[in-house]
């Protein structure tokens, strides 16, 4: 089989078959195939597309172009769940344990983050002691014991994947459809749980801008999950704007615990209910998705959800402390205020803005080798559809580098947009496929 005849065969508008797209994920993982013809490959692919079976295949050759996870000793259904990520996003420090707080296991690999902030990882990586970093022995040890536990993710699951983005990102090929579905699919398929729930954000703060974008990535990844016999949901949420009002790495992680106290933000409580009860459903530990809910915001209300953050900070080394004392995580140096210039509204806070803000302040990274200021960020006082008056506090920024501050402060600024009456608030939910 030679590379130029599959270049050529996707050029011309072909179908590539399971066993063309087996040799280019293994000549990925192995680095057989050199960079260029790759890069050719990929601008053929985003041109002419890839229709459902060369997804499907290609989803497979990546998955199976690294290791796999076994999770058969853990009991019951496994759930995995996934965010196409945005400012804000701290939903797995919530929604996951809330639902194994009902009895779902949550076996869960994390990422790290590019841009606003860190991801998932380098959030608990701001807890004391917390250990990304753990045996596949130990982690199923950890699931069976306290019903969750939170990784890092491993190089070496969807090998092929890590060549292929990395090229996608220089090649001007990211926004396809199926070179997105399968990206994260391979990962998903490759970690080992019975179900997989997607929250797949839209809007300016988000991957994908458009309803219409959002929904047809969330219906393709939907269909890929079903022809590998998963279990699979996805829910379209609102990201215009910040998710919730802390962004950067322990300012989210505080945020978290807050809102496992029951004292979170509306837009955040209520998506993490409905993910938490999404995955309680899918999991069968209720009869239906409303069933699901409910359980969630009792494990919220009673404060079981609280109590399986602090298990999964506990088992796995970090210090559960900070929960009751969310000042022992990082802090920064220096903080400023930005003020309100005229009396009015909250028109808009551009969630872009905010994030690049974010980065600014040292909480998030611009190459993937930067290191993360976990103290850093930004926590919003206002949002859309407050009122405000001159003088008002619309956020406080942080940061260990003042310079970094000032700069940060400046960017969020941009982000505010006052009016004279009172916009009216979109619902953070806009559709659900799959429920």
């Amino acid at each position: 089989m030679e590379m130029y005849d599959i270049i050529k065969t996707k050029r011309d508008k072909g179908i590539l078959t399971e066993e063309q797209l087996e040799y280019v994920a293994n000549g990925c993982a192995d680095g057989s195939i050199p960079d260029y013809q790759l890069s050719a490959l990929l601008m053929a692919m985003f041109i002419n597309g890839l229709n459902h079976d060369e997804t499907v295949s290609l989803t497979k050759a990546m998955k199976d172009s690294g290791e796999t996870l076994d999770l058969s000793a853990i009991s019951g259904i496994k759930v995995d769940k996934h965010s196409t990520g945005g400012v804000g996003d701290k939903t797995t420090l919530i929604a996951t344990p809330l639902a194994a707080a009902m009895g779902v296991p949550v076996a869960k690999m994390s990422g790290r983050g590019l841009g606003f902030t860190g991801g998932t990882i380098d959030k608990l990586e701001s807890i004391p002691g917390y250990r990304i970093s753990i045996s596949t022995e130990e982690f199923i040890n950890l699931v069976n014991t306290n019903g969750i536990s939170v990784i890092g993710q491993t190089a070496e699951v969807a090998t092929a994947d890590k060549v292929l983005y990395g090229l996608r990102d220089v090649t001007a090929t990211v926004d396809n459809m199926s070179l997105i579905t399968s990206s994260i699919m391979s990962k998903k398929l490759a970690l080992g749980s019975d179900a997989i729930l997607l929250d797949v954000k839209c809007g300016s703060a988000a991957f994908m801008n458009s309803e219409e974008e959002a929904r047809e990535l969330g219906q393709m990844m939907y269909e890929i999950g079903l022809s590998f016999g998963k279990k699979v949901a996805c829910i379209i949420s609102r990201m215009d704007e910040p998710l919730g009002m802390a962004v950067g790495n322990a300012l989210e992680v505080k945020e978290a615990i807050e809102t496992l106290k029951g004292n979170g933000p509306e837009d955040l409580t209520r998506l993490c209910i409905e993910l938490a009860g999404m995955m309680i459903y899918m999991s069968e530990k209720a009869a239906t998705f409303e069933e699901g809910k409910a359980s969630a915001e009792a494990a919220l209300k009673d404060g079981r959800g609280l109590d399986k953050l602090r298990d999964l900070i506990r088992g796995q080394g970090g210090d559960e402390s900070v929960i009751d004392d969310p000042e022992k995580l990082p802090g920064a140096a220096f903080s400023k205020e930005l003020v309100c210039a005229c009396d009015g509204y909250v028109n808009r806070v551009d969630g872009m803005t905010i994030g690049t803000a974010s980065m600014h302040s040292g909480a998030g990274r611009r190459e993937k080798g930067d290191e993360i200021d976990s103290g850093a960020g930004i926590v919003l006082a206002k949002k859309s559809g407050d009122s405000v008056k001159k003088g008002d506090v619309l956020c406080t920024v942080y940061s260990n580098d003042e310079a970094r501050l000032l700069d940060a402060l400046e960017e969020a600024a941009k982000a505010y947009e006052i009016a004279d009456s009172k916009p009216e608030k979109a619902p953070i939910i806009i559709d659900r496929i799959g429920i």
